[in-house]
């Protein structure tokens, strides 16, 4: 599951690793034909000193380039003064480690990061440069505005990204409302994921809030705004059974991290009227403990 915004922004990639070979051209950033993308450990942690991570990152295979190339990724909201050092630090110790050449590539939501982020990291003195980084950036200056719904269905991932790196765009509503759209003729899971990921990188509340919104004017097609605490609700009401009522409920509690005692497990395992257990499993959504699931109003 995607708990953060910032998350959400290079979980794309993991999700799609082949992305960075379609968008990045369509960037105007020159990319190698990859043969195979491979997901490698953040972790770049030495023994003793402070923990590094790098975001996402990722090894790429290409004809006729023996061992092929290391691609860091890195999501960045705002201007950090920290980050500079930091991406030396990546590129320099993914070198050591791996001898394979290592390429930053940033992904920004807004234009001002996004030049921030794009300017050299010239490491040495006046009189002489040791070493210079130059990152890659995409953002809402190099990334396509995909507001047909057509085209989002025939690259959900790039239609995704398109979606969170606009989002302070004027324009974003018709590209959330060409992203539904395109999410609602696709298999639910596959929906519910990309949803997911959409949902939680706006961010904003308002733009979850329209995000939610335009997914409900598919509900024929694609039933719920794609969290997993609505899909679990749906999934209930779908079915209509006491015993998959009973489990959406259990879920909703330990996704949300409440815990659930025996006595509370026993008892809505054992409810066999739906219309308590759907009671039951509107309030999951909201208490503060497994216990008030049981609480009426006029007691609270």
């Amino acid at each position: 599951m995607v708990s953060t915004a910032h998350e959400a922004m290079h979980r794309i990639f993991r999700e799609d690793p082949h992305l960075f070979a379609r968008v990045l051209p369509r960037a105007g950033i020159p990319f190698p034909e990859a043969t195979s993308i491979e997901p490698l450990d953040t972790d770049l942690t030495e023994i003793r000193p402070v923990e590094r991570r790098v975001d996402s990152l990722f090894r790429v295979h290409t004809e006729g380039e023996e061992g092929g190339f290391l691609l860091a990724v890195e999501a960045q909201g705002r201007p950090d003064a920290d980050k500079p050092s930091s991406w030396t630090y990546y590129l320099a110790h993914l070198y050591a480690k791996y001898r394979l050449p290592p390429i930053l590539l940033v992904v920004c939501r807004d234009k001002t990061t996004a030049a921030w982020a794009a300017e050299p990291i010239r490491i040495g003195r006046r009189v002489h440069t040791s070493m210079v980084v130059f990152p890659l950036v995409l953002g809402p200056g190099n990334l396509p505005a995909i507001t047909d719904p057509e085209e989002a269905a025939g690259d959900l991932a790039l239609a995704v990204l398109s979606a969170l790196a606009h989002a302070k765009d004027p324009g974003h509503p018709a590209i959330l409302d060409a992203l539904a759209a395109a999410l609602s003729g696709v298999e639910r899971e596959q929906a519910y994921s990309w949803a997911e990921v959409t949902e939680t990188g706006l961010g904003d509340a308002r733009a979850r809030t329209l995000w939610r919104e335009l997914l409900s004017t598919y509900t024929l097609r694609f039933p719920g705004s794609g969290t997993i605490i609505e899909e679990a609700i749906l999934k209930g009401r779908e079915e209509g059974r006491e015993k998959a009522r009973a489990e959406d409920i259990l879920r909703v509690l330990r996704v949300r991290g409440i815990e659930v005692p025996d006595a509370v497990r026993e008892r809505v395992g054992s409810c066999v009227d739906l219309d308590v257990l759907g009671t039951w499993l509107d309030r999951a959504v909201t208490v503060g403990s497994a216990d008030e699931l049981f609480v009426e109003p006029s007691e609270a």
